[in-house]
């Protein structure tokens, strides 16, 4: 008998009755699992982080390739002096220079001048080695923002199946409580009869009163955790703060088998970790080429447009046009560019690394949570079959009971040992769907599995 789903089917089937503190909160709202991680998916505030910070990592592609566009500047400067030379340029500019101006008196000590410039000036990048490697490392890391995002969904998806679980564990515990209850009572009840008949014993009363007393607040327990984790729940959903989410229907696990070596090449392709180290080494890579590329000369056109007037902004008393080509080539520069160019390689190197260890490691998971899979399948059918035991034993106890052949003393720790065993099948059922979750979160395609 699967305790587990049944525990979990009467709970669903039945209204819930929330704890007192709860009872004016909002009404509970029922979703399905995969409803739940569809709604977590548009709503989990985390998930909308990471995809604000994808946006801006996306971003920098267009800034880096921005490099390639010409740069257009306006400007308009007012300027006063009475310098020899400043007042010299002023004049030319404007257009204003005289005969009278190459007196010696006016050259060493003319009077105050002014002077509104107007230009435009365009600079256009004609060769620059360093904006190619900038661009490839800024599109690295919008890959890695899109990874972000990608691995954030994934594990707010696992996340809402791990609280769903506990959701669906706390809500079996609290029928399991409340079949312990009605247990509880009814060997109240038969002690309460044995001793007004005269063939029982008051501490036997007694005794089942005490233990009645010790499930009810087991059952209070129970009620609060339902409570909270279906209030956990919604909050991982996204749901507003205060809102419960109740499963709808119980999770019968993965149907599809588990196979190492397709799980294995799976964590290869799809884990974000692994992808994201993969990312790390092909924009250390770029940071190489970045750093190497500073060895070349750059190359820039540039033109500009210039007024000039005395009295009026923006005027035009004289003007003048420039146009040119620059080319520009370091020679030398403390061997700056040989120490960075080494780091940058050492960097590339020590990606590289990273990624054979992440490699490593991800191997290393996917066996691990294979084999705690199947160690918590084992420890499931061994409590599956606790249970059958636990079972009987009360059975053969309560008519032995009934008959004088046993004392309440046995009956109640058999009935105590019967409601470990349930809460222990309850544990192992949850944690043997958990750890099939596990094994495909492990391998990078829980999403994709969760959601078929």
């Amino acid at each position: 008998m699967k305790l587990f789903f049944a525990l979990l089917a009467l709970c669903i089937v039945t209204t819930v009755q929330p704890v007192s503190a709860a009872s004016t909160g909002p009404e509970v709202r029922r979703m399905t699992l995969k409803e739940a991680i569809g709604t977590a998916l548009e709503y989990n505030h985390l998930i909308k982080a990471a995809g604000y910070t994808s946006d801006a990592a996306g971003q920098g592609v267009a800034i880096a390739s921005s490099r390639y566009y010409p740069g257009i500047f306006f400007e308009e400067a007012f300027a006063a002096s009475n310098a020899p030379t400043q007042t010299f340029m002023m004049k030319l500019d404007e257009g204003r220079f005289s005969q009278n101006d190459f007196l010696i008196n006016n050259l060493n000590h003319p009077a105050a001048h002014h002077d509104f410039k107007t230009a435009l000036t365009i600079q256009q990048p004609l060769y620059n080695p360093s904006t190619a490697p900038m661009r490839e490392m800024a599109v690295k890391d919008a890959e890695k923002g899109a990874l972000g995002l990608e691995g954030t969904r994934q594990s707010i998806a696992f996340q809402v199946f791990q609280t769903y679980l506990e959701a669906q564990k706390a809500a079996a515990h609290r029928t399991s409580a409340e079949q312990a209850m009605s247990e509880a009572r009814e060997n109240m009840r038969l002690a309460t009869v044995r001793n007004e008949t005269g063939i029982g014993l008051k501490s036997d009363e007694l005794r089942a009163r005490t233990h009645l007393a010790a499930i009810e607040s087991q059952l209070i327990t129970a009620d609060n955790n339902l409570v909270l984790a279906q209030m956990r729940l919604a909050l991982v959903v996204g749901s507003n703060n205060g809102s419960r989410i109740e499963p709808a229907e119980p999770f019968a696990g993965f149907s599809a088998p588990f196979q190492e070596q397709g799980l294995m090449a799976a964590a290869l392709e799809n884990r974000i970790d692994l992808r994201l180290a993969r990312t790390d080494l092909e924009k250390s890579a770029a940071a190489v080429k970045l750093a190497r590329s500073a060895y070349l000369p750059s190359a820039g056109a540039f033109a500009s447009y210039q007024m000039n007037a005395e009295h009026t902004p923006f005027g035009n008393d004289n003007d003048a046009w420039l146009a040119g080509i620059t080319l520009k080539w370091q020679i030398f520069d403390g061997f700056r560019r040989c120490r960075e160019s080494d780091r940058a390689t050492a960097g590339r190197s020590a990606a590289a690394e990273t990624l054979e260890n992440a490699v490593q490691e991800a191997a290393y998971q996917v066996q691990e949570s294979l084999l705690r899979r199947d160690e918590m399948e084992k420890r499931r059918d061994v409590a599956r079959h606790a249970l059958q035991d636990a079972e009987e034993t009360v059975r053969l106890l309560s008519r032995r009971f009934e008959n004088s052949l046993a004392t309440m003393s046995e009956l109640l720790d058999a009935q105590s040992a019967l409601n470990q065993t349930r809460a222990s099948l309850v544990e192992a059922e949850a944690n043997h769907a958990l750890a099939s979750g596990q094994v495909y979160y492990t391998s990078g395609i829980f999403l994709k599995e969760i959601t078929k």
